[in-house]
């Protein structure tokens, strides 16, 4: 049986989610997989740096990823070996 470690309480996660979507909602984009992902991660590394309430999250993802194009991860587009 697999034991989960949940770092992080149900008012944690609200406050998280309701970020990312807010950023979503200003931004009027639709959420991706990747750009989920993406959001969801620079959110919690924003709260465990001490940014605890959903406002300064949100605003924080803005200036960081300023539209949806911004969460946009470049992929090697050539088979050149370095």
């Amino acid at each position: 049986m697999a034991n989960f470690n949940l770092s992080h309480k149900i008012e944690d996660v609200d406050v998280l989610s309701d970020a990312v979507r807010t950023w979503y909602r200003y931004n009027h984009a639709a959420p991706t997989e990747q750009s989920m992902q993406l959001l969801c991660s620079a959110a919690v590394d924003l709260y465990n740096q001490g940014h605890r309430t959903s406002e300064e999250l949100v605003t924080l993802l803005i200036v960081k990823f300023d539209s949806l194009h911004s969460l946009k991860v470049n992929s090697p587009s050539s088979a050149s070996h370095h």
